[in-house]
């Protein structure tokens, strides 16, 4: 998990954290964030709230009375933003942590943020004045801001009746790792005695983190992109391509080139991937992260759909005819050598999901 975690943040610098409330999608957020910087000002936790109906929460707004006088967001996000472009600051991490992210409809609060991450050189756009606007506190704040490459964004997702699904467009900017708990982790949760004590990431009587040494390093790495390219990930994705073209769910260059970006910078951050072995684990990991995301819908819908992609997760040949055609029994049945075990069961819940309540999704409560 905290591979795919630095490796989807050096990927892209938007990950989604989506699965079970309480099982620790703000917490690994915050800890890494705090363990890898320097001081508190590297990092901001920001609760959405469920009436966001634009970006002035997170990029505040002129002052309508003095138009003279920027008008900074109590949240701290664009202050953030402002640091991180500083270019003294330009080998420091930060980390802006978007809480209960679809609290609100994303699209309307965020929307300079799904554009500015697509290109290098356009701005958030905050005023028209050719001169810097002074905010309340005394801040010169510019007419425009970068995204620079030393700032991430990481939402955290819960599902339920007060929440709104993530449009395709979002969940294709990001990569989305879901969190779930079995048995096991639960019950060595309820065993043990100790405490979280996130004080132990910082240095003795210090809000210095322990490893923020590292931060320069996870720059460097997300600068310096690594692509992966090989023969098998390119026959998994045109097979998925083709199955999930059904449904409309397929996906586009940006995608296939992230996902090559995303096993690169495993391998980067993870010298154990590096072995032959562990090229399907690594491919698994993007199926998981950036292709089954966007699928819901009716059971009529993606039934015939799910059979087809929970074959393709087995190796090749492995089943006759008619095993294909009742494949979730099937798979009962016996002890099959299975290629994309994160990506299957994942599937699996799915298709069972769309069997007894008539619809699915991705997102789980």
């Amino acid at each position: 998990l905290i591979t795919r975690y630095i490796s989807s943040l050096a990927t892209k610098p938007f990950v989604l954290l989506s699965g079970l409330s309480g099982s620790g999608k703000t917490k690994l957020a915050q800890a890494f964030a705090q363990w890898i910087s320097e001081d508190k000002s590297q990092y901001c936790i920001v609760p959405v709230g469920a009436d966001w109906i634009n970006r002035e929460p997170i990029l505040g707004y002129v002052n309508a009375l003095k138009n003279t006088e920027y008008i900074l967001p109590e949240s701290g996000a664009l202050k953030l933003i402002i640091e991180a472009n500083k270019p003294e600051n330009k080998n420091k991490p930060y980390f802006l942590i978007l809480d209960e992210m679809n609290l609100s409809h994303v699209e309307r609060y965020f929307a300079d943020f799904l554009s500015v991450m697509e290109t290098k050189d356009e701005e958030f756009k905050l005023h028209s004045s050719t001169n810097p606007l002074k905010s309340q506190n005394g801040t010169e704040i510019e007419s425009g801001y970068l995204w620079p490459i030393n700032l991430f964004v990481v939402g955290t997702v819960n599902i339920d009746e007060t929440t709104y699904m993530f449009s395709p467009k979002v969940l294709d900017r990001g990569n989305v790792i879901e969190f779930r708990i079995n048995e096991t982790e639960i019950g060595e949760f309820l065993d043990g005695s100790t405490e979280l004590d996130m004080k132990k990431l910082f240095k003795e009587n210090s809000n210095q983190g322990l490893g923020s040494s590292m931060g320069k390093d996870l720059i460097n790495i997300t600068r310096n992109k690594q692509k992966a390219q090989s023969v098998n990930l390119n026959k998994t994705l045109k097979s998925f391509f083709v199955e999930l073209q059904k449904v409309g769910a397929e996906f586009g260059y940006r995608t296939a080139s992230e996902i090559q970006t995303l096993l690169g910078q495993i391998d980067v951050v993870n010298e154990e991937y590096k072995k032959s072995e562990k090229e399907d684990e690594k491919i698994d990991i993007a199926i998981m992260q950036k292709l089954l995301p966007k699928l819901h819908g009716s059971r009529s819908k993606l039934v015939p759909i799910l059979e087809l992609l929970a074959i393709l997760c087995f190796e090749e040949k492995t089943f006759n005819e008619e095993q294909k055609k009742d494949i979730f029994n099937t798979i009962k049945e016996g002890d099959f050598p299975v290629r994309y075990t994160l990506s299957l069961e994942k599937i699996t819940r799915m298709y069972h999901n769309a069997v007894s309540n008539g619809f699915t999704s991705y997102a789980e409560a």
